[in-house]
């Protein structure tokens, strides 16, 4: 996964109007990136931040990344699993975005310089076959747009200082996303039956944590569902061809170098990946 080189200065605080403090959060976390340094949490940084205020961050770091010539590959989806809630002590769902320099395939070897923190969380991966726009997405819709399923771990990774954040922080700081890795081998069953799909969360030899797809929401669509929805009323849609991931069966877990780790879903599939 490439490093963006950012060199804007720009700095949240001062006179400068709310947008401008906004993009400089915005540029501020572009920094962290890329220095590998993080951030006070941008809460503290504009006084009364709210998610709208929040997702104007998000927004002002991907219309940047765009501009420098990045791919989007795919959005994720966080926070759909009451263990993630729990986790980070929030109660509803957040969007982010990733790009094709950020997609791993299942047996790479990952360095861990490449994050800040990282934690690793399994995930399903949907590949839409067509466009899906919202509002007013329905489940079966949003099953209609799905082409492909594949079983995936997103790297979640935090640009804020000791992962000190509530639902604007982790939304301005493009919902954690770190890394994805996608199996190459797509999942074989109807995408009715998703939510009974079964997880062990594997660290070298040891299960760490298990879940089943009901833990995202009680079912790893709906959050495609709800996503589109989201999009939509912000006058956007999820591209055919781009992946989707709903969110984690199970509670986020830490890794460092020299571990292995492996997401493994009983006969629906596998990936295994190496952290250097």
């Amino acid at each position: 996964m490439s490093r963006q080189p950012v060199t804007s200065s720009a700095r949240a605080g001062g006179a400068a109007s709310r947008a401008d403090r906004l993009h400089g959060i915005g540029d501020a976390l572009l920094e962290a990136t890329a220095s590998g340094e993080p951030i006070a949490p941008p809460r503290q940084l504009l006084e009364a931040m709210d998610l709208d205020d929040a997702y104007r961050v998000q927004t002002h770091q991907l219309t940047r990344h765009l501009g420098d010539g990045r791919q989007l590959a795919g959005r994720k989806i966080g926070l759909t699993s009451l263990a993630m809630q729990a986790q980070l002590g929030v109660d509803s769902p957040d969007f982010g975005f990733f790009f094709k320099d950020m997609v791993f395939t299942a047996g790479d070897r990952i360095p861990t310089s490449s994050f800040i923190s990282p934690r690793v969380e399994p995930e399903l991966g949907l590949m839409l076959g067509h466009t899906l726009r919202g509002p007013g997405v329905t489940l079966e819709q949003a099953r209609g747009a799905v082409d492909t399923v594949l079983p995936a771990l997103e790297i979640i990774d935090s640009r804020v200082r000791d992962w000190d954040i509530t639902l604007v922080d982790t939304v301005a700081d493009n919902a954690s996303c770190g890394a994805i890795v996608l199996s190459e081998t797509p999942v074989d069953t109807p995408l009715e039956a998703l939510a009974e799909i079964p997880c062990a969360l594997r660290i070298d030899d040891a299960i760490v944590e298990e879940g089943r797809g009901t833990a995202v929401m009680g079912d790893p669509i709906e959050p495609l569902v709800w996503l589109a929805n989201v999009l939509g009323e912000r006058g956007e849609s999820i591209a055919a061809g781009h992946v989707v991931l709903t969110g984690s069966f199970t509670k986020a877990v830490p890794v460092v170098a020299g571990q292995t780790v492996t997401a493994d879903f009983g006969r629906y599939g596998s990936l295994t990946i190496d952290f250097t």
